[in-house]
């Protein structure tokens, strides 16, 4: 079993925060991107067989902006290319301003069972600083037509620490949205990456960073209506009702092993070999075939299994950080978290798991930081 992510990298504009593979050419383009995708996944079908995936994630870019054609295509040529489980989770990225009826219809058809929609915020001065294209009456509508056409699992996302937010307007948006029936929430802190546009705002001084006080507060106010809304706080930036969790990114999380087709998408094969496809779309249309591959030290494995697991609320197994790295390793990570563990940053959950507390979460780079071994 695996998961498969699929890469959609259109976009008709790019917002001011992204830094993911995304290009805004045209329409015209789509249908040689689906076609290459088909190509890619025939090819890895002959190296690996009939792979078998529990999930399907059809992000980007933008994947709601892909023509009728060009969506009957991809969704085709994924359920030609993988033994689906019965039970796969099937989801795929929709922006507010493209989700009709006529949209919700088609997904309707297809094998798509899990929406993600991209809200960020439900203020349009927020929402055009962040060069979103939707408005949040518009956002409110998506859910409202997305479940009117059966879909159960939906997923919104929600961003904090966005400069000119105050605590009391990202409460009033995650109230709203959990109030709209949605089945998952994930809530990220607004990261400034180099390259994007709101990075070079803050190098021309055009805007500041929201305090580290105020990105807490915002944070403590998501915990706290996530858990009245009765939704799990299974991963750091990532709630859900009960059996609505993420399987797909779960998979990540747990170290399983995915594969990965489009610009720019990454691929795992759940031991110590991760790759990664040309983010050219033109190279990738045109059959270049530039794979960057990666083999990873034990050490950066280690690291790995300490993020990764540390961010989920089930926690680091230490048993298994021992089985699979050894006594040293496992003494390490043990001696660099005891002052944590004395702090209340991170706690004990019998003498097996070891996690971050509820204090722990919103500094947990700094904490998971200090567990890392560094060659």
């Amino acid at each position: 079993m695996t998961g498969v992510y699929v890469h959609i990298p259109f976009c008709k504009s790019r917002c001011a925060y992204c830094d993911f593979v995304s290009t805004t050419l045209g329409e015209d383009w789509q249908l040689g991107y689906v076609d290459a995708l088909g190509r890619e996944m025939a090819s890895r079908r002959e190296e690996n067989g009939e792979p078998r995936a529990s999930t399907v994630y059809i992000g980007g870019g933008t994947p709601s902006l892909l023509c009728p054609e060009a969506l009957s295509r991809l969704t085709g040529v994924i359920n030609r290319s993988f033994a689906l489980d019965g039970e796969a989770e099937f989801t795929i990225e929709v922006n507010p301003d493209d989700v009709s009826a006529g949209l919700a219809a088609r997904l309707r058809d297809t094998a798509v069972n899990r929406i993600s929609m991209g809200v960020q915020s439900l203020d349009d001065k927020l929402l055009r600083f962040l060069r979103r294209r939707h408005t949040a009456r518009q956002a409110l509508s998506a859910i409202e037509t997305l479940q009117e056409a059966g879909f159960t699992n939906l997923s919104v996302d929600l961003m904090y620490s966005i400069p000119g937010q105050s605590a009391g307007g990202f409460g009033r948006d995650a109230r709203t949205v959990l109030a709209s029936g949605i089945t998952h929430l994930s809530a990220y802190d607004l990261q400034w990456e180099p390259g994007t546009p709101l990075y070079n705002m803050l190098l021309e001084g055009k805007v500041k960073q929201v305090s580290e006080r105020e990105s807490e507060e915002e944070y403590a106010i998501l915990r706290q209506m996530t858990a009245e809304a009765g939704m799990e706080h299974y991963e750091i930036s990532n709630f859900a009702l009960p059996g609505f969790r993420s399987r797909h990114n779960s998979s990540y999380w747990d170290g399983s092993p995915y594969l990965g087709f489009g610009a720019g998408a990454h691929s795992y094969d759940g031991g110590s070999l991760r790759s990664r496809n040309t983010a050219d779309v033109g190279d990738y249309i045109s059959g270049r075939e530039i794979i960057s591959r990666e083999e990873l030290t034990a050490s950066e494995r280690y690291n790995e299994r300490v993020m990764l697991s540390l961010r989920t609320r089930r926690g680091l197994s230490l048993p298994l950080l021992r089985k699979d790295f050894g006594e040293e390793r496992l003494a390490y990570c043990l001696g660099q978290a005891r002052s944590h563990l004395t702090s209340g940053m991170l706690e004990m959950i019998g003498k097996d798991t070891m996690r971050l507390s509820a204090d722990g979460l919103f500094i947990s780079n700094y904490i998971i930081s200090d567990l890392m071994l560094v060659d």
